[in-house]
């Protein structure tokens, strides 16, 4: 259960942050975030965390 959790919530920061990255360097508009790099470096730090959850839910357990 904890590494289903961890793979969802890892995704959900994934495409967060790409959001906040488009955003933030004016790809996707339509937002108050829009333009302002900022959103971008938020969104890079949430892809990153995204990732290592990724990475610690699906390891291999030594054996």
């Amino acid at each position: 259960m904890k590494k289903i959790i961890l793979n969802i919530l890892g995704v959900l920061l994934i495409l967060g942050g790409g959001v906040w990255i488009l955003q933030g360097i004016n790809i996707l508009p339509g937002s108050f975030m829009t333009g302002q790099i900022r959103w971008a470096y938020y969104g890079s730090v949430a892809a990153l965390v995204g990732i290592v959850l990724l990475v610690l839910a699906n390891r291999k357990k030594p054996a």
